[in-house]
């Protein structure tokens, strides 16, 4: 079981702390220097493969490569009342730009008064606009010194004009924006600490969360970087993995280092202090982290491949974060050892509490929840306390319908903007006001008009044409007339006559809906214009790219929230055994995420508080936003829900009091919950106010959603809800219950091999010790025992006789009663007991090898030896050779002291001449046992 491994392994890493911190600081070494070696570009083309306007896009760069190449505008203004087309002046910027001709890394610039081209020049004559083509690059390969000659010949084409007159220098190519951290993010992980200290109180042990989230930053970026040398990264998606990395790992090392301290107060020893914690709440941390992780794969639904890559890079992050608490956050509990214990338990020297043996029993009092330190008694006794949790969670269940009801009339008035969510893809127009792209862009948008800056370009087939002139000036005309067009600013074949390309400008802005109403009408001229002209036309460019991967992206958002909606309901529902709970929850989730599109609309939609967010005016929210924000808030929701309602679940089967135990349950859990939200919160907050927009929105609506998800709807409306529903909230129908697979991840597993550790005897010698054990329809109430050296028979039909080995072996879960094979507790040791186990089969026609193989195995190191060996069929066994080597196996058996052979028969005379010590029946109507002496005596 997932808890027994995990026990296991926070204490080999607790033994061998030096050995595990070096290998991942080793780890980070290795990818730190082949990330130097190995990293490439980012690339900011957001694109989707296969879509109408990416195929023509595709094929423009092949028939017209200079329309799709990288380019730069350079735009000339001049006081008003000055006519920029006057001879002086036009020849003073014809000479700039046959300099801008001349630069290395230019391939053409077009003049303003080219032949080929209008509407270069505005209406009233005081801007011109230089169209520079820079090749087949992108924004973030091509070089910082080609942006310094072009803003050089800028300057020299301004000093050559009248005073007034500026030339601003922009366009594609200064557009790009590389991830970077600023000192604002430094700060939030300085919150984070302050936080941890207040929570753990230390500073040593509020220091090891920092230092596993940031060496599995680390990692991931290493990762990303080393990546975009083989596949396509955009640059959004480091800064996300880095925001994500820092948040969960912070919090999941938090969840596991407060349970520890916690126990060493109650006087635990520290080793076994840790490995608990790791089997406990380490538990709850990889459900929480499995739930992000399928959250963010789920991303590539939408079957847009650079979403899907950061939806993966992002799930790497996660992952690792879980990955570095469950192993070196244990090995640094080792390095630390004594010195994380409280100093007051230090004081009184505190031991840990005794294990007190028990005999078999219902397992269901062996329940404990993450975070749990203490009995029901106890718990029942710290009721009454609880300091401003206590406070809180008694006001809010005393009257949980006003409670419920404020909770939803809120957040669902916060709610209400996202009606009018506007969503697009990044444009010059959000880049910061200083920027030399984002200047261009605005003198062009008064100048030309808002269409001048996102172009929209339709392309025609005209290989089959005998008067290609005559095809693109209809179509010039045609688009002329269309509502919505400002003008056609370019209509050309290409050079060999087999492609027409149309250049339109819109009426309105690149972001604005009405340039997208303009590009489904374009679309929609496809037939007529086939029936016209007898060509086939396309609408490309990148704003109709854009708008294909926006509506991508809208169209993929209903299918992915039916995904996380019915993931959310599924997993709580395995994991808490309830119905109400995962509905509750579930409504929840769906509040604080439309409570979080909410407050982005109105910040950076209607620009309410945009001091907040450093913009100086309302942008679109980028569009992948939406998506990434649910699949997110989805895996964080699930955090605190396990962590805060496993506690009251705990509490529950402890006490049958409902109302009670969501409070001790609360009281519990609350202070880690709220620490862990502080913090998760301060880490996305501090992403706001610097770097890249899509940062900034999805980090306010992550903040927001956390606060909304963690205090109003977990601290508010879920113990309301529960309080409400009483009893009424732990019940599953029984069938359900029976068919729904079970996740320890409150660690009830370690729980129950604590309660028995000493069981039946406290050195377990016994090969085999079960009482009442049972498979539903197979066999029930089965007693079993047997001593090193004997050789016992189970005696019955094939299939039952079966069900029994492979449930002795680990093979089977029981259904009931408790056994120890092997001298290993099930079924919390199955994989333990599988090794020591050997089961063969005799009907199997490599018998001979196989009890060869498991004689050899009795000279194998102690740890090694098989304690049991289940012998499935062994009436069949015939031959004399066979039976010399079973023989010998239980010789050698006999003098390896430490196994016994427990024979699985149909008919008990076909196995005497082995001797078992007992034969145990199955009788095939009331499925219980008679054991009864034999040739070799009594058990």
């Amino acid at each position: 079981m997932m808890s027994s491994f995990l026990h296991d392994l926070g204490a080999w890493c607790f033994r061998r702390a030096k050995t595990v911190v070096a290998a991942w600081l080793g780890l980070l070494v290795l990818l730190g220097l082949a990330m130097v070696v190995l990293h490439s570009d980012y690339d900011d083309s957001f694109t989707i493969p296969g879509a109408p306007s990416q195929v023509a896009y595709d094929k423009l760069q092949v028939t017209f490569p200079q329309a799709s190449a990288l380019s730069a505008n350079v735009v000339v203004t001049v006081p008003d009342g000055t006519d920029i087309s006057s001879k002086p002046l036009r020849s003073r910027i014809e000479k700039g730009v046959e300099e801008l001709k001349g630069l290395k890394d230019v391939t053409g610039a077009t003049s303003p008064w080219s032949r080929y081209v209008t509407g270069m020049v505005n209406k009233d004559r005081t801007a011109a606009v230089i169209q520079v083509e820079l090749g087949q690059v992108s924004a973030v390969t091509f070089p910082d010194s080609g942006r310094d000659d072009l803003q050089r010949v800028g300057h020299d084409i301004q000093a050559d004009l009248p005073p007034g007159s500026h030339v601003y220098v922009g366009g594609q190519a200064f557009e790009a924006m590389l991830p970077s951290l600023s000192v604002t993010e430094v700060i939030g992980v300085g919150v984070a600490l302050v936080v941890l200290a207040i929570t753990l109180g230390s500073l040593v042990a509020a220091g090891m969360p920092i230092m596993t989230a940031v060496l599995g930053v680390g990692i991931t970026y290493s990762i990303m970087a080393i990546l975009t040398r083989f596949t396509t990264v955009n640059s959004v998606t480091p800064m996300l993995a880095v925001m994500l990395g820092l948040a969960v790992g912070i919090d999941y090392a938090l969840f596991i280092l407060s349970r520890h301290r916690d126990q060493l107060r109650d006087g635990f020893d520290v080793q076994e202090s840790a490995a608990r914690a790791v089997a406990t709440s380490g538990s709850a941390v990889i459900f929480a982290g499995t739930t992000v992780l399928v959250a963010l794969i789920g991303l590539a639904i939408a079957n847009i491949p650079f979403l899907t890559v950061m939806g993966i890079f992002a799930a790497i992050g996660v992952a690792l974060a879980v990955v570095i608490a469950l192993t070196m956050l244990p090995a640094f509990m080792g390095l630390m050892g004594e010195r994380l214990r409280p100093w007051k338990s230090r004081r009184e020297g505190g031991s840990m509490p005794a294990v007190v043996a028990a005999g078999p029993a219902s397992n269901e009092n062996a329940t404990a929840g993450p975070d749990a330190s203490s009995t029901s008694a106890t718990a029942a006794g710290k009721e009454g306390r609880g300091g401003i949790f206590g406070w809180w969670v008694r006001t809010i269940t005393r009257l949980p319908l006003v409670a419920i009801l404020v909770v939803v009339v809120g957040l669902g008035a916060l709610a209400v903007p996202m009606k009018d969510l506007h969503l697009g893809l990044p444009t010059a127009a959000e880049l910061p006001a200083d920027n030399t792209a984002r200047q261009t862009y605005d003198v062009l948008e008064k100048k030309f008009g808002p269409g001048f800056n996102g172009p929209v370009i339709v392309t025609a087939d005209i290989v089959t044409s005998t008067d290609p002139m005559k095809i693109v000036n209809g179509l010039k005309a045609d688009i002329e007339k269309l509502p919505g067009v400002d003008k056609v600013a370019l209509a050309v074949p290409n050079q060999n006559a087999d492609t027409a390309m149309v250049q339109v400008l819109p009426a309105t802005g690149p972001t604005d809906e009405a340039t997208n109403d303009l590009v489904r009408e374009l679309r929609d001229h496809k037939a007529e214009w086939h029936n016209k002209y007898g060509v086939d036309t396309a609408v490309t460019g990148l704003t109709a790219i854009k708008l294909d991967v926006s509506d991508r992206l809208g169209g993929a958002l209903m299918p992915f929230g039916i995904f996380t909606v019915g993931l959310c309901l599924l997993l709580l529902t395995v994991v808490f055994r309830s119905i109400a709970v995962p509905i509750t929850a579930t409504i929840g989730y769906l509040l604080s995420v439309l409570a979080a599109f909410g407050a982005a609309q109105l910040v950076f939609n209607r620009g309410i508080g945009l001091f907040v967010v450093n913009l100086d005016r309302p942008v679109p929210i980028i569009s992948f936003m939406p998506i990434v924000v649910m699949g997110i808030l989805f895996g964080l929701a699930m955090d605190y829900e396990v962590f805060l309602v496993s506690r009251m679940r705990e509490e529950y089967v402890h006490s049958g009091d409902a109302k009670g135990s969501v409070i001790r349950g609360f009281i519990g859990s609350g202070k880690v919950v709220t620490a862990a939200a502080v913090i998760m919160f301060s880490v996305f907050a501090f992403f706001i106010p610097e770097g890249m927009n899509a940062i900034k929105e999805i980090a306010l609506a992550l903040a927001i959603g956390i606060v909304a998800d963690a205090f109003l709807v977990r601290m508010t409306l879920v113990p309301a809800a529960m309080a409400l529903l009483g009893d009424n909230a732990w019940w599953l129908p029984t069938w359900l219950d029976r068919h729904l697979p079970r996740f320890d991840i409150e660690g009830e597993r370690i729980a129950h091999e604590e309660k028995f550790a000493e069981w039946p005897t406290p050195d377990h010698t016994e090969a085999l010790h079960a009482e009442g054990i049972g498979v539903d329809g197979l066999f029930a109430d089965l007693d079993l025992h047997a001593e090193p050296h004997e050789v016992q028979a189970i005696v019955g039909s094939r299939r039952r006789v079966t069900a029994v080995l492979l449930a002795v072996g680990g093979r089977l879960a029981l259904d009931h009663g408790l056994m120890r094979s092997g001298g290993q507790l099930l079924p919390e040791r199955a994989s333990a007991v599988r090794r020591v186990a050997w089961f063969i089969d005799a009907a199997d026609a490599n018998l001979a090898e196989e009890l060869q193989a498991a004689t050899a195995a009795l000279s194998h190191p102690p740890r090694r030896r098989p304690r049991l060996f289940l012998i499935d069929h062994a009436d069949q066994i015939v031959e004399q050779s066979h039976r010399d080597q079973l023989e010998s196996l239980i010789r050698d058996m006999n003098r390896a002291g430490e196994s016994a052979v427990i024979l699985g028969a149909q008919r008990a005379g076909r196995i005497d001449w082995l001797r078992p010590q007992a034969v145990h029946h199955l009788d095939e109507h009331d499925l219980k046992h008679k054991p009864e002496p034999s040739l070799g005596g009594t058990r």
